[in-house]
Parts: C-alpha cells; structure tokens; sequence
C-alpha cells in the first residue's frame, strides 16, 4: 500500500508533519518501538511506531531518524500520549533524511493502525496472487481474448495499476500502449533500450532502474526460455552462454514504476511475467524457421552461379509467405550485415542474424507483423537479408515514407543510414567497447538475374562501413558508385599506374622473400581490418599478420587504418 492512503483514512488518527513529496512510497509492513537503535528488528519498508519514549532531549532525535534512514523504512508515526506533542527536533530531522513523519492522536492505538496495514499489504499480495492465476488462465484460453504480451500488460495494467511496455533491444514496441505514457514516444523507448543493453553488458542484475525527465522506470530483462544469464560482471562471464549470444536480441519489459520499492512477491510477480513473454518470444522465433530457410536457399542458389529462372521459381515460392495477399515483389534488395566481438570467440553470423531481422523494421511500427515479412540466412560470420520491397513500403505511418526509405520515392528502397538512424543508440550500447556492427545495402534490383550482383554490391559496401571508425557503421550502394562500379570506365594506362605503384613493391618484395604480403594484404581487407579474423583464416599468429602489415604500410608509405588508403588498395586488388 501507499503512505497516502494512510491518511485517507481518518479512523487511523495520522495527521502528516512533513515529507509530503515521498507519500507514494510503498509500505510493505508495520513495527512498533520504543528502542533507541530499532535497526535489528528493521527490514526495509515498513511504517515505524513509536511512543518516543527512546526521546529524552533534542539530541536524541538525529541519530534516531539516522538508523531509520539506513534501514530503508518508509515512514516514521509517533504517538502524542506521552510527550503531547511531536518535538520539533524530530520534525526536522526527519525533514532532513526526507522520511515522512505523521503524529499519531493519542485517541488511537497502534494496534489500530497496526491492524489496518497488515489487512491491506495481505490483501494487495493475495490480489497479486489472483493477477498470477487470472493470467495464466487467460493466457491459455484460445481465441482474441487471450494469447500474447499484451493479454498480460492488460493484466499488470487493470489488476496492479502498473503500465507497461515488451520492447525489442532497439525500443520498439512489441506490445504495450503506442498512445499513452511517456514511454510511447520512440525516443524514449530507444533511451530505455539503451539503458537496457548497457546494464547488461556490465554484469548489473536486473530489474534496471532509469529515470527518463520525471518518470521512472523498471526494466526487467525477457530472456528466452534457452538462455539462462550470467552471475558474473563480465561479458564473457560464466554462465550457460555467453551474454554476448543474446544481448542484441533479447527482449525487455519496462514497466512505469520504481521496483526498488516493491516486496518480493511483486517481484516475483513481474519474474513471472518476464518468462511468461519469453515463452511467446520463443513462439515468435520458431515461426522465422520457415522464412530463414527460404533465404537460405535463395541465397545458395545465388552464390552457386543457378540459373536465373531457377531463382525466380524460388523467389515466387518465397514471395506468398514474406507477402502475404501482396503477390510477387517488383523490386528486392539485399543487406549484408556483421557483428564482430574482440577476442573472436562468439560467432557473429546468428547474432547479425537476429539483430537484422529486428533493424530492417520501422521502429515507429509495434507488434510482430512487419518483421514476419524479412528473410534472413547467415553464413557464420555475416548474416544476409532478402528484403522485398513491397513488406518495406508496407510500413508507412500516415502516408509519409518509412525511416529506411530515402525521399526520393520508394523504388530507391532502403538507405543504409536510414536503417541504423533510429536504432545506432540502443545497439551502441549494447556492443559496448568489444563489439562492433557493419552493415551494407545494395540498389534494388528488379529481377532474379541481379540477385548477385545485389549480393556483391552489399558485401562491397559492408567493408566500406567496416573501413570507418565507430561501433555501429553501414554504406549503401550509393557510396561505391564512385568507384567499384565506374573501375571499367578507367583508361586502360590510368588502371595499370594506379595498381604499378600501389602493388609492385609488394609483388617485388614477395618475389625476392616468398613473403605473401599480396594475399595478406587480400585476407585483411576481406576481412575488414580485423586482426582475429585475418590470423585465423591465414592460420598465422596476430604478432606475424601485425609484421606482415607493418611491411606492407613501409613499402608503399600508406596506412592501413586510414580509410582512404584502405580503399586504394581496394581498388588497386580489384584493377590487377
């Protein structure tokens, strides 16, 4: 119960001498005493009784107040039958520490009020324990009235008082009012993503605590059934799985209010909700099974060179159930994306995976329609999306273009600044500082036959962004038509001195000491500047690959981490 609805109730006697700015506290229980150090007895939360009978002068009210203070009690009453007033010195001591103090009539009896707080915090747990069975039983009946998060946050809304959001590691809404509260605002709900993602990656055990402008909340953590957490402070703490597996897809219930106030059965209460979201999230991810295997096999059938009409009979299989009711899409687009971790020990492909099939959705759109419409495989170390555009357009709020789509109309399709725009926040934070995410997007193409070259085109941008300093970087196909796209349009003699000067040292240099600077010089910019990768796939050790890099940089007087020379010997590799 709430200290303000103590003094709704005038049988109680209490009258409020300050704190009235803390009345929302909770009151978990009540403890009557006349000790001096009543600490021992305290638990945290309850409404303290005394006859201030411990009170012989002004200085005994200080560390009084003090020990209450230290022990997390909500409120201080005190009766007026022994000294007929409440001293001063108690009053603003209490206003000091910001405990609220009442007076208590010396016509009422602490069993009184005793009474009344324990009838009241025994009903509000019984009432919690109903909300337990109501909600499973609803949650269990078929049809519109049951079934999903929000069954439950209507549950949490209607039987607590409590509003609440399911929110995706970006901050969109997968259930929960879109209309009302603060946390209806995307920019807020990015803040709680945010905040989110960086208590996890530092080991902190939820529920997390934020205030965003005046508000308060509570974010607990929706893992899902196959993913236990860590105890441990760090990212690769010990545990079932690494954090790192599930930080950028997990799932999180915010709720508008401060847990830290709550009992333990609440507590348990909303743990509860958490899994009972976590089995529909589980839900949710079988039901991609069918569309990551349709872009599995798309994607085979691209890289092994099939014949186009064979993409198209797959892409017309494909297209009922990433549209449908919508037929065939006139136009597709492919997005390359990567998620790399330093120390190379958690595959990126299946969390590049996840996190795409999260970020090519509108972050203004709520529930899981649109993105039941992206299909997306991985390899392992890049996760690769089909995207037909029609599921993009579909997106559109009032008639205005969806985030990811440039203003030029919608056969230009997704821009790669537009997707992370609204999410680079949330996913910065969950990358932390040892973890990073590149991201490519190629130019729509209009049938099966540019599938591969779409392919390319998004693999090419992806290590342009992976060139550029940051956590979280994309490039579109915009930003290689300067260069991969016009390299046939360069004269013949323009080509041959570009690539002389940039790789004859090299070629030279390999010749005389059989040193392979040429093909490591091919395997580090593949693999996008990364040292793990690079020395793994040329089963070298990372001080050798650092060597080989170094001799390169000193040949040629360029600089390996510098993005335009990176792009140079780009072009250089692909002009020889």
């Amino acid at each position: 119960m709430r200290l303000r609805a103590l003094l709704d109730t005038d049988a109680l006697g209490l009258r409020l001498l300050g704190g009235e700015s803390e009345l929302d506290r909770t009151v978990r229980g009540v403890m009557t005493t006349d000790l001096r150090d009543p600490s021992r007895y305290l638990s945290g939360g309850e409404l303290v009784l005394t006859g201030l009978a411990w009170w012989r002068g002004a200085a005994d009210s200080e560390p009084f107040v003090r020990i209450l203070t230290a022990a997390g009690v909500s409120a201080l009453a005190a009766g007026e039958a022994e000294l007929g007033a409440v001293p001063d010195d108690l009053v603003e001591a209490c206003a000091r520490h910001r405990l609220p103090l009442f007076s208590v009539d010396e016509s009422v009896a602490f069993a009184t009020i005793t009474e009344h707080v324990v009838r009241q915090v025994s009903g509000e747990r019984a009432g919690d324990l109903a909300a337990v069975v109501d909600r499973h039983r609803r949650l269990m009946t078929p049809g519109p009235g049951g079934g999903g998060p929000d069954a439950v946050l209507d549950l949490l809304r209607s039987d607590l008082d409590l509003r609440a959001w399911v929110l995706s590691p970006t901050g969109r809404a997968i259930a929960g009012s879109t209309n009302g509260g603060p946390a209806s605002a995307p920019d807020v709900r990015a803040r709680l993503a945010a905040e989110h993602l960086a208590a996890v990656r530092t080991g902190r055990r939820g529920p997390y605590r934020v205030t965003v402008g005046t508000t308060t909340y509570s974010l607990f953590p929706v893992r899902s059934s196959g993913h236990r957490p860590t105890t441990a402070t760090g990212p690769g703490a010990a545990g079932s799985r690494d954090v790192r597996e599930t930080v950028l897809s997990d799932w999180l219930l915010a709720v508008e209010a401060d847990a830290g106030d709550w009992p333990e059965e609440r507590l348990d209460l909303l743990h509860g909700v958490t899994q009972l979201i976590a089995v529909e999230r589980d839900r949710r991810d079988a039901a991609r099974t069918v569309r990551r295997r349709l872009a599995q096999e798309v994607l085979e059938l691209v890289q092994a060179g099939a014949a186009p009409a064979e993409i198209a009979a797959r892409l017309r299989v494909a297209a009922p159930v990433l549209l449908p009711g919508l037929g065939v899409a006139p136009h597709w687009q492919v997005v390359v994306a990567g998620v790399e971790w330093e120390g190379g020990d958690v595959e990126g492909g299946p969390v590049a995976q996840a996190l795409l099939e999260e970020i090519l959705v509108d972050p203004r759109s709520s529930g899981p329609e649109p993105s039941d419409r992206i299909a997306v495989a991985h390899t392992g170390t890049e996760a690769i999306a089909l995207v037909p555009l029609s599921s993009v357009s579909a997106q559109r709020d009032d008639g205005g273009a969806s985030h990811a789509l440039k203003a030029m109309g919608e056969e230009s399709g997704l821009s790669a600044e537009g997707v992370l725009e609204a999410v680079r926040d949330p996913l910065s934070a969950g990358l932390a500082d040892d973890g990073r995410l590149t991201l490519g997007v190629s130019a729509a193409v209009h049938s099966a036959e540019g599938l591969r070259g779409a392919l390319e085109e998004a693999r090419h941008a992806r290590r342009v962004a992976a060139a550029r300093p940051g956590r979280v970087c994309a490039a579109g196909h915009q930003e290689l038509a300067s260069h991969v796209l016009l390299l046939p349009f360069v004269p013949d003699d323009v080509r041959r001195a570009f690539t002389a000067r940039l790789l004859d040292p090299l070629r030279d240099y390999d010749r005389r000491h059989r040193a392979e600077l040429i093909p490591t010089l091919e395997a580090f910019l593949d693999c996008d500047g990364s040292w793990t990768r690079c020395a793994t796939r040329l089963h070298l050790h990372v001080n050798t690959l650092r060597y080989r890099i170094g001799r390169i940089e000193q040949l040629t007087s360029r600089d390996l981490s510098r993005l335009e020379d990176k792009l140079d010997f780009f072009l250089a590799l692909r002009m020889s």
